[in-house]
């Protein structure tokens, strides 16, 4: 499994700069005014030798006892609690604080490891910025600058250090997809596990958040091996509890990282939310092909199955590439099409994709459409090979692309998905400029 990297701290020292640095995104608002964070961010590690995902908390007061402060210790809890490596965040300028002293506390209670990252630290030494904090009593404190970049990198090969690196799949692991079944707690999960399995393995419970665990469950469909990942795992009833049982997008988050194919669980009763939209953000981000389910659809009346299937189309529109099935799990209804939806997208996913073929489609899609003009001339596309696969990418050779703008990169992308018939999985085009020889340097 991917590791889970959580940055906490007390509002205002830096967690949000830092989880740009490190995800090389501007997904976190950062400003300087504490406590902007107030929602968790989620996000794939992208600095550093090794995978990893991370997650970004509000700013950190363990003794709030009500409103939105509140709110975001209980999330920055539960985000501890599902952590591999937690970066405690100082700020070097404020020095060790009371509310440092308090967070430390709980965090040693938490039995996670915990490093104690020392943020603002740019024009000191490491010494003189780290001298406080060895009284927080959580080992040797690391210095940074998360707005300059400095040390960032040595940062994460000490925090990664004891995790093992990203391991290539073995041929039959390649022929045998790992399909992640995902959505909000109460969707239907669990029974849509159970009606691709043929029996009840996943204990299903009318209640949300019934556990926290993924598990992993072998099982043939059609003569063809898979491998079920549920998010929304196996806990015996008397186990059951309140609060300790929410939904866990971070568990849902590695669960994606882990897939070759998702499969994201809708309920036509719940309205489609951000969270519905965070999750498939990571999808797609993560590169995963994908099929979305409506479950529960034959409990839905028809002004209720118009309203989803507008609201699909409004507010999950960057989902265009994938197949959405509307079905009942508890039925059985439409599960034999979700399968075949969940081949085809895994093949588009693995698909291998011949340089002439590319190139003939390159040179296709541009007699279709030039690529704008940039200045006095016009970007030459010159051929197309595949760079890797799930998610399929296409690099594209040629001088000048750096002028490409946004728009024809998509109209690439579509011209590509529609030739090799790529439905069901995200597709990557990059450019890749040559230097021009008679252009003095």
């Amino acid at each position: 499994m991917v590791p889970i990297v959580v940055i906490v701290g007390r509002p205002n020292v830096g967690k949000s700069t830092l989880f740009n640095r490190l995800t090389r995104s501007r997904d976190a608002i950062v400003a300087d005014q504490p406590g902007i964070t107030r929602d968790r961010h989620y996000g794939e590690g992208r600095v550093g030798q090794k995978p990893y995902l991370l997650v970004d908390t509000g700013g950190f007061e363990p003794v709030a006892t009500e409103g939105i402060y509140h709110e975001m210790a209980r999330q920055t809890r539960q985000a501890v609690d599902e952590a591999d490596v937690v970066l405690f965040m100082v700020d070097a300028r404020a020095g060790l604080t009371a509310q440092d002293e308090v967070i430390a506390d709980e965090l040693r209670k938490t039995g996670r490891r915990v490093m104690v990252v020392v943020n603002k630290a740019e024009g000191m030494s490491p010494e003189t910025a780290a001298v406080e904090f060895h009284a927080l009593g959580l080992g040797e404190p690391l210095t940074i600058s998360a707005a300059h970049g400095e040390n960032v990198s040595d940062l994460m090969d000490v925090v990664l250090a004891d995790f093992p690196a990203a391991e290539e799949s073995s041929e039959s692991e390649r022929e045998q997809p790992r399909i992640a079944v995902v959505g909000r707690p109460n969707v239907g999960k669990s029974t849509l596990v159970n009606a691709l399995l043929g029996q009840e393995r996943v204990i299903v419970f009318d209640q949300p958040g019934t556990t926290r665990d993924s598990i992993y469950i072998d099982f043939e469909h059609g003569g063809r091996p898979y491998t079920l990942i549920d998010t929304a795992g196996v806990r015996k009833r008397g186990r059951i509890s309140e609060a300790a049982e929410k939904f866990s997008v971070v568990k849902t988050m590695q669960a994606i990282a882990d897939a070759n194919v998702v499969v994201l669980v809708l309920d036509p009763q719940q309205e489609i939310s951000e969270q519905d939209a965070h999750i498939a953000g990571f999808i797609v981000e993560a590169g995963r092909a994908l099929v979305v389910a409506v479950n529960k659809w034959d409990a839905a009346d028809e002004a209720t199955r118009d309203a989803v299937k507008r609201t699909l189309t409004r507010k999950l529109n960057f989902l265009s590439f994938a197949k959405v099935h509307y079905v009942s799990a508890l039925t059985g209804q439409g599960i034999s099409g979700l399968m075949k939806s969940v081949d085809a997208a895994y093949a588009a996913a693995t698909a291998k994709l011949p340089t002439p073929k590319l190139t003939r489609a390159l040179q296709a899609a541009i007699s279709q459409q030039q690529p704008p003009r940039a200045g006095y001339g016009r970007p030459k596309m010159r051929y197309a090979h595949q760079g890797g696969s799930n998610p399929p990418r296409i690099i594209v050779h040629g001088t000048a692309l750096e002028h490409v703008p946004a728009s024809y990169r998509r109209y690439l992308e579509r011209f590509f998905r529609d030739v090799f018939k790529l439905q069901g999985t995200p597709l990557k085009v990059e450019l890749k400029s040559s230097r021009n020889p008679y252009v003095r340097t």
